[in-house]
């Protein structure tokens, strides 16, 4: 089974990336409202696939992503962002994001990504 934190402010971003993975077998979902819950929860269940936004309360994206791959450094992190905030995603991948997704993005998209960093 695999295991997958989405962090995102948004309660429908949240709700729409869960109905998208409930299409593929065997995955276990944690949801996280900020940064702070998402570190929580990582550390607390250990996701083979971690989804944050750049833009969330008490912890934005990129402190979330230090910390957690300050947790651990082989921690796979799609960054998701708007477009106008894509220099901000790039600079996350120079941090050590695994890769990123353009809001809003296809649900096709969203299954790729997650087909492309977790093996079946």
């Amino acid at each position: 089974m695999s295991k997958i934190l989405v962090a995102d402010d948004a309660i429908f971003m949240r709700l729409m990336i869960r109905q998208i993975l409930a299409r593929r077998d065997s995955i276990e979902i944690w949801e996280a409202e900020n940064g702070q819950v998402a570190i929580e929860l990582f550390r607390e269940h250990r996701p083979d696939l971690t989804f944050l936004d750049i833009t969330m309360p008490i912890k934005d994206g990129l402190e979330t992503l230090e910390e957690i791959l300050a947790i651990d450094n082989q921690a796979k992190i799609i960054m998701c962002s708007a477009v106008a905030q894509e220099k901000v995603v790039q600079n996350a991948i120079q941090k050590g994001a695994t890769d990123f997704l353009i809001k809003p993005f296809r649900p096709n998209q969203l299954l790729e990504t997650v087909n492309k960093y977790l093996r079946k």
